[in-house]
């Protein structure tokens, strides 16, 4: 279809596999090709099903589709970062869901229209997309000297790459919050809950702020909530934010929409949901470039 833009996924793994689902359901993009470097993988036999694509020859698959424009990458922090200088040199925008962090973090309604000329944004992480506009939030309204983040998940919602990118999770998001939140200090923290039946993602988020006005906090807050709930439906204010002197205290959950994962999965929902938020903008601006769109 030429009103639509042509784009790949790499890694058909639980996050490559539910953010198909979602891409499949876009107004701008068109999935042709998913690809990955495992004969039995669920994803590339779902991926077929579906009528996509697919191939067992990595980056390489990608590399030779001179069609594709936009490429999900969501293998993990080290493929990336041998990836990503591939993808530039073919002119490929890369939306980057593992945290190797490339190129900038974005996340939708913090910060994402600063970064359209960018041939490469990185999603931070599931804990990062789910805290990071809170955090803005409450910087909107109050200066932030320090913000930490406790993401408690499923323990059965971590896979492998999740498990293997630990270092890289608190790193990555404990700068998402500096960078995205506006913190002058950050620090994160992931809890790997085996509880039966599986809990759903909760993040709680303090932070250290001078002159707090509760009353303007909790409207900043609920007002970005809104906002993230445009694309992440299950994403709730657990908590309402409440003032202890110098200390903003607040939770959220986030719910799964149940395209792939268990809906208890919403630490894997916020990133696919996100990823295929920010594709569909480029996608739709690349459109617009072209005169597709009006």
């Amino acid at each position: 279809m030429n009103d639509r833009v042509k784009v790949a996924i790499i890694g058909p793994g639980n996050i490559g596999t539910d953010l198909m689902y979602k891409i499949l359901r876009s107004r701008y993009m068109d999935l042709v090709l998913m690809t990955g470097i495992k004969a039995d993988s669920d994803g590339l036999a779902l991926a077929a099903k579906e009528g996509v694509a697919t191939s067992l020859k990595g980056i390489d698959a990608i590399l030779e589709n001179e069609h594709v424009r936009i490429v999900f990458e969501s293998t993990g922090a080290k493929p990336h970062a041998k990836h990503a200088p591939l993808l530039k040199e073919a002119g490929k925008i890369a939306v980057d869901l593992t945290p190797a962090a490339v190129g900038p973090y974005v996340v939708p309604y913090v910060n994402l229209h600063e970064h359209l000329d960018k041939p490469n944004v990185n999603m931070v992480t599931c804990g990062g997309q789910a805290t990071t506009p809170i955090v803005a939030a409450i910087s909107k309204v109050c200066r932030v000297r320090y913000a930490e983040i406790v993401a408690t998940i499923a323990s059965k919602s971590a896979g492998p790459g999740t498990r293997q990118n630990i270092d890289e999770f608190t790193q990555t998001t404990a700068k998402g919050l500096e960078v995205l939140g506006k913190a002058e200090k950050g620090k994160a923290i992931i809890i790997l809950n085996p509880a039966e039946p599986p809990i759903i993602m909760r993040d709680t988020i303090y932070a250290l702020v001078d002159d707090p006005d509760e009353d303007a906090v909790r409207r900043s807050v609920a007002e970005m909530v809104a906002k993230v709930q445009n694309y992440v439906p299950g994403y709730r204010l657990k908590v309402e934010p409440y003032v202890d002197a110098d200390k903003v205290t607040t939770m959220i959950e986030v719910e799964g929409a149940g395209d792939y994962l268990p809906k208890y999965s919403g630490n894997l929902d916020i990133m696919t949901a996100a990823a295929c938020a920010v594709g569909e903008v480029f996608a739709e601006k690349l459109l617009r470039e072209q005169g597709a769109v009006a």
